[in-house]
């Protein structure tokens, strides 16, 4: 994207953006940018606003920590709007909520019971398990299982994933359907770990597969 095609002049210097989670597509806020706030944006891959009541550049998070990793920025057709997917590292809304439209999770409105349940309501539990485990960044090593493999690095995270991937093939050969079903979801958690440490998720994944597939 080359910000020298942004309509800045339309609006007084500043396009309005529009900042979604790329992981759950829920819309989390709307902001302001100068040029310069997008060209730091751009820089950083941290989302940077221009706020008009402080008149001055503001980083998301400058205050809370609750930063916008910045995943894709998108111009609209007039070329004076943006559309930035991010991966949030907290709260967005000052509130204290998700979002500051009090969207929520798609998987936190699933209802399983009788003709409400659908064939894959099931999967929407990934994109929250996702969601929880990127939280756990931020952890306490010494409290949090997860936090202590991101902290070991990707590297480490893999070689968990070997193990666990030996063991699925091992349990694969008896008949205990339990036990292979526990070993699944083990070497599934830490697929979904090393993804994280490396700023990835299982949209990455899905969106890979959906590039193979051949109606």
């Amino acid at each position: 994207m080359d910000t020298d095609n942004i309509q800045f002049s339309k609006s007084g210097g500043l396009i309005p953006v529009v900042i979604q989670d790329t992981r759950t597509n829920i819309v989390l806020m709307q902001g302001w940018m100068n040029r310069e706030a997008l060209e730091k944006t751009k820089a950083e891959s941290v989302v940077t606003f221009f706020s008009r009541s402080k008149k001055r550049l503001w980083t998301k998070g400058e205050t809370s920590g609750n930063y916008l990793k910045v995943n894709q920025i998108l111009v609209d057709c007039d070329k004076d709007c943006l559309l930035i997917k991010v991966i949030p590292s907290g709260p967005v809304c000052h509130t204290g909520q998700e979002t500051c439209f009090g969207e929520t999770n798609a998987a936190d409105e699933v209802k399983y019971s009788g003709a409400n349940k659908q064939p894959n309501d099931e999967l929407l539990f990934l994109g929250q398990l996702e969601e929880l485990l990127n939280k756990r960044k931020n952890a306490d090593p010494a409290k949090s299982y997860t936090s202590r493999l991101l902290a070991a690095g990707h590297k480490q995270i893999a070689k968990k994933l070997g193990e666990e991937a030996v063991e699925l093939v091992l349990e694969a050969q008896n008949n205990d359907d339990k036990r292979f079903i526990e070993e699944a979801a083990d070497l599934l958690y830490h697929l979904d770990v090393l993804l994280i440490s490396r700023e990835l998720g299982f949209r990455d994944i899905v969106t890979e597969l959906k590039t193979r597939h051949k109606v």
